[in-house]
């Protein structure tokens, strides 16, 4: 077999194989089905709610600030002399009660005063009862001589009469400063109360005005809270808001001796001015009684103050999440749908938002982030209980 012919051979047998391979391609994707075309999913957004809950909500204001006493004083004596005596309560954080004696004066010269004032008393009496003896012995004679006229100022003895008048009355002011004087040697306690600070040791020399203590009623205890002007419509503030005498209640959290306790109070006033520089009005809050349980409200103590304002009828609490811009809310209804809703704010507060108006009994209200959010849309729907708050 010649070259020539051995090529043709194997360009015929390579064209064969090509068609054959053709061939079985085209039978091969004739019989083969049609894919089945799917949709894509759309993925629904998930959205978080909370139940609506119409009701009374008691609006709840907090504030913070400092436990101080109602009162307090300086322990300074008005008569000078030596301490001759110390009450063991006159130490610093030492309690007391009223009436009780605090500190002695040596009393030894105002006894001597009071002695020496008694005697000036008693010479005074009889000077002005032997004047009026010779007075009426005076007109008696010159009714005798003059019947019926009155005698002069001068023969009835009547400027003698006054001025031993005048120095009895004297002496008897001496007689009442020199007991008064006796009295203050005596320093006792003018209230129920606890010392700040001492400052003062047995046989020191004292004198008047000089500061030898600070005493602190216990009986009640202030605090001094900055609120903000629009607060004040929520509660009572006697004197200064419309309403009763009596002002709204509170209740004063604090943690003492790592006990967290609560005292009951009441708003009293509000201090004179507002605050020129951070424009709020300090509002006092009273508390009685803070050392009748253990741990006391001791003062100095930094406390947070619930105040209990007033009551909003068929209002909701939702929380701050659930509003958004323009004072709008996302309802999500029954066929899982959000709809933009437009509610009135009653108040901001720490815990949430108080609504007035716009939202129905069991409503589902979004407390959740959507992006690219339509009213209208297709939501899931997860709901979480929530309870309410002011």
């Amino acid at each position: 077999m010649t070259q020539t012919k051995r090529k043709i051979i194997q360009a015929v047998i390579a064209v064969a194989l090509i068609f054959l391979g053709i061939v079985g391609v085209r039978a091969m994707l004739s019989g083969r089905e049609d894919p089945e075309k799917i949709k894509p999913l759309v993925q629904v957004p998930l959205a978080r709610t909370v139940t609506v809950k119409v009701g009374q909500q008691e609006v709840v204001l907090v504030g913070q600030g400092t436990v101080k006493p109602v009162n307090e004083i300086q322990l300074v004596p008005q008569v000078s002399g030596k301490v001759v005596r110390i009450s063991r309560a006159l130490v610093n954080g030492g309690a007391f009660s009223k009436g009780d004696l605090l500190l002695s004066i040596d009393p030894s010269d105002y006894q001597i005063a009071l002695t020496l004032a008694k005697a000036r008393v008693k010479t005074a009496e009889s000077q002005y009862e032997l004047t009026n003896q010779e007075a009426e012995a005076a007109r008696y004679e010159w009714d005798k001589l003059q019947p019926g006229s009155k005698p002069p100022p001068l023969v009835a003895k009547e400027p003698q009469l006054d001025a031993a008048r005048a120095s009895l009355d004297g002496e008897k002011a001496n007689l009442k400063k020199a007991r008064l004087q006796l009295d203050r040697t005596r320093l006792v306690a003018p209230f129920n109360g606890r010392v700040g600070n001492e400052n003062v040791d047995m046989g020191q020399f004292v004198s008047p005005g000089q500061p030898l203590a600070t005493l602190y009623s216990t009986d009640a205890a202030k605090i001094v809270l900055p609120m903000e002007d629009r607060d004040l419509f929520w509660f009572h503030v006697p004197g200064l808001t419309r309403g009763g005498t009596k002002g709204s209640e509170v209740d004063v959290y604090s943690q003492v001796a790592g006990v967290k306790r609560i005292w009951p109070g009441r708003v009293v006033r509000s201090e004179g001015k507002v605050n020129e520089r951070t424009r709020m009005v300090d509002v006092v809050v009273r508390v009685e009684n803070p050392y009748a349980q253990r741990p006391p409200l001791v003062a100095g103590l930094f406390v947070a103050v619930h105040i209990k304002g007033r009551v909003v009828e068929n209002a909701v609490f939702i929380p701050r999440a659930a509003l958004r811009s323009g004072e709008t809310v996302w309802v999500v209804d029954e066929d899982g749908r959000l709809e933009f809703r437009k509610v009135d704010v009653a108040r901001f507060s720490t815990q949430g938002v108080m609504i007035q108006g716009g939202l129905s009994e069991g409503e589902q209200v979004v407390i959740s982030q959507i992006k690219s959010v339509s009213d209208g849309m297709q939501v899931r729907n997860i709901s979480i209980e929530r309870g309410n708050k002011s």
